[in-house]
């Protein structure tokens, strides 16, 4: 099994930051993919950034130049720094693996998600 597990999220305010982190644990995968998604009461989940092992990133709209994803490969972490924060960023936050392994039929993969991590930003 591949399980991912979230930290970091809090109570903040607008212009406030938080640093997100996700970490992947397991045992003979290799990560495609990492991604934040946000599931805000009342709407769907939707992607915020995503992260390949070679460092390139893509960000929804809603948080280009205020989210940074990053990752460090050698411990299969991600991480998202918020900055400038707005009371429309309140989510939970998830992170998703896409991963891979190896069979005697050939390659598995799969898609795990953490349990999320509760961001608030309030005045």
């Amino acid at each position: 099994q591949v399980h991912v597990a979230e930290s970091g999220g809090g109570l903040v305010q607008p212009g406030g930051s938080l640093r997100l982190s996700c970490t992947v644990s397991g045992s003979d995968f290799r990560i495609n993919a990492m991604e934040w998604y946000r599931h805000a009461p009342g709407k769907q989940r939707n992607l915020v950034a995503t992260i390949s092992p070679s460092g390139s990133t893509n960000y929804a709209d809603s948080v280009l130049g205020r989210f940074t994803i990053s990752n460090d490969n050698y411990r299969n972490t991600a991480y998202l720094q918020m900055d400038s924060l707005k009371p429309e960023d309140t989510a939970v936050y998830y992170c998703a693996a896409d991963w891979r392994v190896w069979r005697d039929g050939g390659p598995v993969v799969g898609r795990a998600w953490g349990q999320g991590t509760q961001v608030t930003v309030s005045s």
